[in-house]
């Protein structure tokens, strides 16, 4: 099997996908990248923590003009995954919005975004609905 790596860190890769961020210990805040010092109350102590892989979309947008090479039109969504905001596109759904809908329930999936000579695959994340 070739190696894969997630496009982000806080992607974990293998039998159980999911995403992992940095939990304040003073007052839970979570944060994808690495913090120094909380933004909320100024905390120094941070442990990981997994989120959950299902959400409930909070807000969205087609988007119809991207960069050159992507391909439109996509959603991009903002995901409640138990109190944690997270961003990501909505995948596996028609990109309309007689498909799309706030308040409907999503579950993290990741997909390839392709493989270098070596044959070390990209992956990348995102939600689709859950049936």
């Amino acid at each position: 099997m070739s190696a894969q790596v997630p496009l982000v860190d806080y992607l974990v890769l293998g039998d159980d996908p999911h995403l992992e961020a940095h939990e304040c210990t003073s007052c839970g805040a979570r944060y994808f990248d690495k913090r120094i010092v909380c933004a909320s109350c100024e905390g120094t102590e941070f442990r990981q923590v997994t989120l959950s892989t299902e959400g409930e979309l909070k807000a969205f947008t087609i988007v119809s003009l991207a960069a050159p090479g992507i391909p439109v039109p996509f959603v991009a969504g903002v995901i409640d995954c138990d109190g944690t905001s997270v961003r990501g596109n909505v995948i596996n759904c028609e990109p309309d919005p007689d498909h799309v809908r706030v308040g409907m329930k999503l579950r993290l999936a990741t997909y390839s975004l392709g493989s270098d000579s070596a044959g070390t695959e990209a992956v990348g994340f995102g939600f689709e609905p859950v049936s």
